[in-house]
């Protein structure tokens, strides 16, 4: 048996926190980006996070905030992580570790190899590395990440890297475990693929692909 870990991204109630938590995933993560269907006020995030405890780590998604806004919301929400979907640079995440004291996982837009090759200039700042799907340029209302669709995973395949890494872009329980066995990682990451609608998780979605994880072999 293969013990993968895995992210339950864009939670917003008590209900679907308390599912993730049982159900057995290591990171749960509040996204703090308007435009997005699940985004969560901080104060909202605050008392989910407090509902989840320290023996769950907490990720908050943000999209190249400035000072003011990350501050704003790492003085109400304890979060273990901040993960950055936007084009963030190695300096800016450096500046951000030291001011804030706070781990960082860079996502990574995934359609080339060369996408790929570009996160190996964060690998030596970064703590995570996320790799996501990279909209296409016609898909509307794109946003940088939970778009629903997946990247080709033979272009990570084999990859090593000298920091974890998660894998995102579309997984869900019918194809989460050939995303694993392809892509070779230790870490998924998850969010539409658990939906009834954009931003509204569905229990039995979360406890059927955290199942699906726990039978891969």
């Amino acid at each position: 048996m293969v013990d993968i870990k895995a992210k339950i991204c864009g939670l917003s109630t008590p209900e679907s926190v308390k599912a993730a938590i049982e159900a057995g995933a290591t990171y749960i993560g509040f996204i703090f980006y308007p435009p997005s269907p699940r985004n969560i006020s901080p104060e909202k995030a605050s008392e989910l996070a407090r509902l989840a405890g320290d023996d769950i780590d907490k990720v908050g998604v943000f999209v190249n905030p400035d000072d003011e806004f990350l501050s704003s919301v790492l003085k109400l929400v304890d979060l273990n992580f901040i993960q950055l979907h936007g084009n963030e640079t190695v300096e800016r995440i450096q500046y951000l570790q030291k001011r804030f004291s706070v781990k960082v996982i860079k996502a990574i837009s995934v359609a080339s190899v060369g996408d790929i090759s570009r996160a190996r200039e964060y690998e030596k700042t970064a703590d995570i590395i996320l790799f996501d799907a990279k909209a296409p340029i016609d898909l509307e209302n794109a946003l940088p990440g939970g778009n629903g669709i997946e990247f080709d995973w033979n272009l990570i395949s084999n990859s090593i890297w000298q920091i974890p890494w998660m894998l995102s872009g579309g997984l869900d329980a019918t194809n989460v475990s050939q995303a694993v066995k392809i892509s070779g990682t230790g870490i998924v990451d998850v969010s539409s693929g658990i939906e009834i609608s954009p931003g509204h998780k569905d229990i039995e979605k979360i406890n059927s692909f955290m199942n699906t994880l726990r039978d891969i072999k």
